[in-house]
């Protein structure tokens, strides 16, 4: 079946997420909106049997399937991080210079705003890192994501964030860079910032274009670490 949309676009894109289409038990749209985030989780496509004539669709199962993994600890990460993003700045358990960019970076009636899903990934890097292992009440995430990370990368912790394609992951990556080179700025013996980064890309195509991040890169113009007021 063939599900037609008139206006697939149910969210703005710098706004959290309060509407998504449905999806039926093999985890095909069924046209139907529904209220609130679409919960993460992963959909695997399995194909069916090859039968002696005609192409077959894949198979999709949702629910109670070894096909689909819900991403429990990211669900749980979002509802924390809701709850901390709705704080006062006071409350928000971060230094002084990191407060200043995450006012800076949620504005989005500033000329040029940042996607929701932008902000997002920096604020889930950034509270997982000063606010996170520091709170009691969220230190099990923390220590589940450390764990998770050191299962896959002992003795390396990496934190990686997933976005769409056209999402804006370079723009991520300076927010990242800037957030880590201020603080390591004005706290040098810090041991949870750094002011040395390493750029990994696929092939040469995408290193030329992450050139962008380079310091001798940065133009009036295209300056992608440009803040609105000094930090």
């Amino acid at each position: 079946m063939t599900i037609q949309l008139t206006n697939p676009s149910l969210n703005s894109p710098f706004k959290k997420p309060s509407r998504h289409w449905e999806l039926d038990s093999k985890g095909i749209p069924t046209g139907r909106c529904k209220e609130d985030r679409r919960p993460s989780a992963y959909i695997v496509p399995v194909p069916q049997a090859r039968r002696v004539s005609g192409q077959q669709e894949f198979a999709y199962d949702v629910e109670g399937s070894a096909n689909t993994k819900t991403n429990d600890l990211v669900n749980r990460i979002r509802e924390r991080l809701d709850a901390w993003r709705s704080l006062p700045p006071g409350q928000w358990g971060v230094t002084y210079e990191t407060a200043r960019l995450l006012t800076h970076w949620r504005n989005i009636a500033r000329e040029r705003p940042l996607f929701f899903c932008q902000v997002e990934a920096a604020e889930t890097v950034i509270w997982l890192t000063e606010v996170a292992p520091s709170n009691k009440a969220f230190q099990d995430l923390a220590e589940a994501a450390a764990k998770h990370s050191e299962a896959a990368n002992p003795e390396l912790l990496r934190l990686a964030m997933k976005l769409a394609t056209g999402a804006g992951k370079t723009a991520v990556m300076a927010m990242l860079i800037a957030w880590h080179t201020v603080n390591k700025a004005r706290r040098a013996n810090s041991k949870m910032f750094t002011d040395a980064f390493l750029i990994v890309t696929p092939g040469i195509t995408i290193k030329d274009r992450l050139r962008v991040l380079m310091p001798e890169a940065q133009t009036r113009s295209t300056n992608v670490y440009q803040l609105s007021h000094e930090i």
